[in-house]
């Protein structure tokens, strides 16, 4: 399992705030065991926020697990073998191991699930199909796509996000909930891309798609609406946060902030692509590098790293223990990859999900002589957002309302250009670097 032990810190950082937060940790009885669920194509690491905000509300972080799905892109078809591609009992069977495991190293004898994106329906194929019905107290799911990205009958039938689709049909057929297992689900009211009537966001543009604002609400559910947030914001965003918090104390939290600890400890796992969609399997041998750099600059500070390290046979890159307030540069080499810049903003609390990925050059940087690009794992750039490089607003949001863009590139004739990145008060310094050979990035926490 991949934990830290930071109950104590976690606890006392709570009764330090106070309130409701502080009750969670205090409890003789221990709380329920949450697991996370990421969507398609995501990995662990984009709870890291919400982990975060329940910890800072007094929550044991030993009590908090993400799990890993080894191969989280879905196949075109369902029935027929993708290499790096995983069928529906693919990941509900990977996670009803890791719910296993959760229950035998906490003792406890039923979980909390939560899950974004096509991690609903993975949680919902374990808890119907696979046995999870009987180690599950609640779900919360959130920006799901229980009734289809898209309806049609008799059309791509063996796709998992055809609402009239085989597997579809079948998870919903009989009531869409299980009786004993409280659910709650959170959608947008229509900002979600893979919600929309019109098929504009998933290549059929003009084309209707059948689906609904309301695809991720389920019969029988308690059904929640965030106003004007975006697909993934209905998972990982602070207010969505609060809504999950409640769902599983039966509390409001303290507050949806993140309070910063010391001593941060930070571990995660290094994974990679292939046949065109990221893997969680773990990249043995990569070797990396931390460098501290200048919050202002992103230039590096000193002449050596302040941790170096091999992953291991399960990709592990840590522990390392950072320094509060001081962001850094995360550079990864592996055969078969370019070498790898990634920057993030100082750490404000642990964990053992800061996992690494390695992406291929992407069309948009190609044939420049340098370059770096600007990711949002937990959301989208909106129109309406602040997003700036270098304190020009970014182009290349589109025009549509519904955010559907999460990685921009900025170029540059020449590497080694500072790079000021800022995206709703979150920012970030780095540097570009030459194409061939590299891939930069520079990653939002929130």
């Amino acid at each position: 399992m991949k934990r830290i032990g930071m109950t104590v810190m976690a606890a006392a950082a709570a009764l330090a705030i106070g309130g409701p937060g502080a009750m969670a940790a205090s409890h003789e009885e221990k709380p329920i065991p949450i697991v996370f669920v990421h969507g398609d194509s995501d990995t662990a690491a984009t709870w890291i926020s919400t982990m975060w905000r329940f910890e800072s509300n007094g929550y044991p972080s030993d009590r908090l697990f993400a799990v890993d799905l080894d191969n989280p892109g879905a196949r075109s078809d369902n029935t027929k073998q993708q290499p790096n591609r995983s069928s529906t009992t693919d990941v509900a069977a990977q996670l009803g191991g890791y719910v296993t495991r959760v229950l035998i190293n906490t003792g406890a004898k039923k979980v909390a699930l939560i899950g974004n994106s096509r991690g609903c329906q993975t949680i919902r194929n374990y808890v119907e199909n696979g046995g999870g019905a009987a180690h599950t107290e609640t779900l919360v799911l959130t920006g799901c796509v229980h009734h289809g990205v898209f309806v049609a009958p008799g059309v791509a039938m063996g796709s998992e996000y055809n609402g009239a689709g085989t597997f579809l049909t079948q998870l919903n057929a009989d009531g869409e909930v299980v009786e004993g297992v409280k659910t709650v689900t959170i959608r947008s009211d229509r900002f979600d891309l893979y919600s929309q009537p019109m098929g504009d966001f998933i290549g059929r543009p003009g084309q209707p798609t059948g689906a609904t604002f309301e695809g991720p609400e389920l019969d029988g559910a308690e059904n929640l609406v965030l106003p004007g947030v975006d697909h993934r914001e209905t998972a990982y965003s602070p207010k969505a946060f609060a809504l999950m918090y409640k769902a599983i104390t039966g509390m409001e939290p303290a507050s949806t902030g993140i309070t910063p600890e010391a001593p941060i400890v930070l571990n995660g796992e290094v994974s990679g692509w292939a046949n065109d969609r990221p893997t969680n399997l773990p990249l043995a041998g990569a070797r990396i590098r931390v460098w501290a750099i200048n919050g202002s600059t992103g230039a590096r500070i000193g002449d050596k790293p302040v941790h170096e390290a091999t992953a291991g046979r399960r990709g592990r890159w840590g522990p390392f223990e950072a320094e509060a307030g001081q962001a850094y540069e995360f550079v990864v080499r592996q055969d078969n990859y370019p070498v790898h810049h990634i920057y993030r903003s100082a750490f404000p609390r642990s964990s053992e999900y800061v996992n690494l990925r390695l992406y291929p050059l992407e069309d948009a940087a190609k044939g420049k002589p340098a370059a770096i690009g600007f990711m949002r794992p937990r959301g989208y750039f909106g129109i309406d957002d602040t997003v700036t490089i270098n304190g020009k607003q970014v182009d290349g949001l589109g025009e549509s309302e519904v955010p559907n863009v999460w990685r921009v590139w900025h170029t540059s004739e020449k590497p080694n250009e500072p790079v000021v990145a800022v995206f709703n008060g979150e920012t970030i310094a780095a540097r570009t670097w030459q194409t061939e050979g590299h891939v930069a990035w520079i990653e939002l926490h929130y």
